[in-house]
C-alpha cells in the first residue's frame, strides 16, 4: 500500500488526522469530503481533490473511509457517485467508522458482490492519538486486505488487532466506547460530588491517579473538566450515538445493561442542552443544576 496512492473518505476531526499522518508519511492521497472546504489543508500538504467518493475509488487500488455515523457510511457507499459505482476485483474498501455490525456487513456484501474486498477497521482514540498516530485499530473481514493495509495502519496506530469475520470489529468498539462513556459519567458524578462536599476536585485527580483506577482519561480530561472547558476531541453526539448503538447490541444478546443505559439518558440530556458538538466531557454539564442554598 505504502507505494500506491490511496483514496480517503471523510475529513472529520478523526479523518484529517489519520490522512495527514499517512501524507507526512510518504503515502500518496486522493481525498474526498462532503464539504469540500475540509480538503484544502490536505491539498496544501500534497493531497489530491477526488470529487466523489466514485472518482477516489475509480483512481485508487485502495480506499479508506472515516465517516461520522452509519447513515454517513451507508450513503457515501450506496449513494449516486457512490464507492459501488468504481469499487471491483482487485480494489479494496477498509471503512474505520464506527457503526453498528448490522451497517458493516451491509456495507461487505456490497463490496464484495461487485468484487471488491473488505475490512472494516474502527479505531479506539481520539483527536489526540489520531494526531500522534496512537490509535488502536480493531479490524475485520478480508484477511489480505488487512495485511496489505498494516503499512497505513502502522503509521495511523500503535496497534492492529484482526477480529475475524465482518462485525466483529465493530463490535468490540462499540464495547470499548460503551465502558468509556460509562467511566466518564462515574468521573463527571465523582468531581461534583467533591465540589458540592466541600473538597478540592484538583486533589481528588492526585488522589486517583496515584490508585488502581488511574488511567489516562481521567489525567486528561479532569483538569480541563474543572475549568469547565470542553475542547472537542471527541464529540459528545457521537459519543451518545456509540451507547446507543452499544445498547442495540445489548438488546440483541439479551443482555441487561443498566449503567449503560443511564450514561447513555446522561448524554442525551448533555445533546438537548446544545453540547453535542462539545467533547464527550461535557455531560459534566448536566450535573450543575441549581444547587441547594446552604442554610
Amino acid at each position: 500500500m505504502a507505494t500506491l496512492e490511496v483514496g480517503f473518505l471523510g475529513l472529520g476531526i478523526m479523518g484529517k488526522a489519520m490522512a495527514l499522518n499517512l501524507l507526512r508519511n510518504g503515502i500518496k492521497l486522493t481525498v474526498w469530503n462532503r464539504s469540500p472546504s475540509k480538503c484544502d489543508e490536505l491539498v496544501a500538504h500534497g493531497a489530491s481533490l477526488g470529487l466523489t467518493p466514485a472518482a477516489v475509488v475509480k483512481k485508487c487500488k485502495y480506499t479508506i473511509a472515516m465517516l461520522s455515523d452509519p447513515p454517513a457510511a451507508l450513503s457515501v457507499v450506496f449513494e449516486k457517485d457512490g464507492v459501488l459505482e468504481q469499487i471491483g476485483n482487485g480494489k479494496g474498501y477498509i471503512d474505520m467508522s464506527t457503526v453498528s455490525a448490522d451497517t458493516s456487513t451491509k456495507i461487505s456484501e456490497a463490496i464484495t458482490s461487485k468484487g471488491g474486498s473488505f475490512l472494516e477497521a474502527p479505531v479506539s482514540g481520539s483527536k489526540k492519538p489520531a494526531e500522534d498516530g496512537q490509535l488502536i485499530i480493531l479490524a475485520a473481514g478480508n484477511k489480505e486486505l488487512y495485511d496489505e493495509a498494516i503499512p497505513a495502519f502502522d503509521i495511523m496506530g500503535k496497534k492492529s488487532f484482526f477480529l475475524g469475520e465482518v462485525g466483529n470489529g465493530a463490535k468490540m468498539k462499540l464495547v470499548v466506547n460503551m465502558i468509556m462513556g460509562s467511566m466518564m459519567n462515574a468521573f463527571a458524578e465523582g468531581l461534583e460530588l467533591t465540589e458540592r462536599s466541600g473538597l478540592d476536585p484538583q486533589t481528588l485527580l492526585e488522589v486517583l491517579d496515584l490508585g488502581a483506577i488511574a488511567n489516562p482519561m481521567f489525567k486528561l480530561k479532569g483538569p480541563t473538566m474543572i475549568k469547565n472547558t470542553y475542547s472537542t476531541a471527541f464529540p459528545l453526539k457521537h459519543q451518545q450515538k456509540d451507547m446507543r448503538l452499544a445498547l442495540a447490541l445489548g438488546d440483541e444478546n439479551a443482555l441487561s445493561m443498566p449503567v449503560a443505559a443511564a450514561a447513555n439518558e446522561a448524554f442525551k440530556k448533555a445533546r438537548s442542552l446544545g453540547l453535542g458538538d462539545a467533547d464527550f466531557s461535557a455531560v459534566y454539564e448536566t450535573l450543575k443544576g441549581i444547587k441547594p442554598e446552604s442554610s
